[in-house]
């Protein structure tokens, strides 16, 4: 086990290394100059030359590498040139955000994906089958934008025109609400306050984007559970449990689920890390102050250290969530064991 974290630690470093140096070169490739966005269209050229030179944009590309490297390895990842915040702190402030509309997108998925799974793989060549497959490629196949302002105008903006108010329309809590933040959870900040007014408003909140965000990973996983499990239920040992008297919970979910989860977990440990790094449209549709929303308007503005750190704290997310999906599989299969 211990070589086996020697080893991963070794390539997440190779990874983090290579991901730092094609971002920095690739940025630093794309015409434009920020400075000139920095200041804007009536900057006068001594401006524009004095703040390249401050911000040491005029020397070499390896030169600035080599110093954007050596504040990496201690931990600075750069000042915003936007806010002139520290990145490290602008992405610790909205990356909470980002974490709680994933992990409540992928709850979504898998919460519905695993049963419909299940049930068109029981259901195979019927209806219900043809109802799940039909679905799952429907998921796959909207646009997550368009249904991010189709559920914000039908469940957000219409019901207000007869006096509902069904979920609001974007941020993460309303503004009446305060209460302490001890991990930048809204739902968790909420219940360690004990405001269950305000619990509930955070839920609301979270609603439909993560709705939004769940549609493609709640097909993948559908998709990908009833493959896993139309494969376990024609082997000898379903055949023989089902013979031996047992039941259909036993038989479907002790011993076929369970022999089908190493591509399920797969798949959403894939999916999970891909929210994670990043719901850029989904965050922009519903003002969601996540890091998503945060690249992007990085992106806009140039703000190259901003975007370097963006993608970074992007990579090592999948980096993370990849070795925790690794360390699943030897606990749901005592063959793999990493020695």
């Amino acid at each position: 086990m211990l070589k086996f974290f020697a080893q991963r630690a070794v390539r997440f470093i190779a990874v983090l290394f290579a991901i730092c140096v094609v971002s920095f070169v690739f940025l630093g490739a794309i015409p434009g100059n920020p400075v000139q966005v920095l200041l804007g269209q009536h900057a006068s050229r001594a401006d524009i030359e004095r703040v390249t030179h401050d911000l040491q944009l005029d020397k070499p590309w390896y030169v600035r590498l080599g110093a954007y490297l050596a504040q990496v390895a201690h931990g600075n990842l750069g000042t915003s040139l936007a806010d002139h915040q520290p990145v490290v702190r602008k992405l610790a402030e909205y990356f909470p955000a980002t974490v709680e509309l994933a992990l409540a997108a992928m709850i979504v998925a898998i919460v519905i994906g695993v049963p419909a799974g299940i049930i068109a793989a029981l259901n195979h060549r019927k209806p219900l089958d043809t109802l799940v497959t039909s679905g799952a490629l429907l998921g796959v196949s909207i646009p997550v934008f368009w249904l991010g302002w189709m559920l914000l105008f039908l469940l957000a903006y219409e019901p207000t025109k007869i006096g509902l108010n069904l979920f609001p329309a974007g941020g993460r809590l309303d503004i009446r609400y305060d209460f302490p933040a001890h991990t930048h959870f809204m739902t968790i900040d909420a219940l360690l306050a004990g405001d269950w007014p305000a619990f509930a408003d955070a839920m609301s909140h979270l609603v439909l984007p993560a709705i939004t965000l769940a549609t493609i990973p709640m097909a993948i996983v559908a998709k990908m559970t009833r493959a896993g499990m139309l494969e376990v239920l024609r082997t000898d040992y379903v055949r023989t449990a089902k013979a031996k008297g047992l039941g259909a919970w036993a038989v479907v979910v002790k011993h076929g689920l369970r022999n089908a989860l190493i591509p399920i977990v797969t798949v959403i440990g894939l999916q999970t890390g891909l929210l994670l790094g990043g719901a850029v449209l989904t965050e922009s549709i519903f003002s969601w102050p996540g890091v998503g929303r945060l690249a992007f308007e990085a992106i806009s503005n140039r703000d190259y250290p901003l975007i370097n750190g963006a993608v970074l704290l992007f990579a090592t997310t999948f980096v993370v969530v990849n070795l925790i999906v690794d360390l699943l599989y030897a606990a749901l299969d005592p063959r793999i064991r990493y020695a």
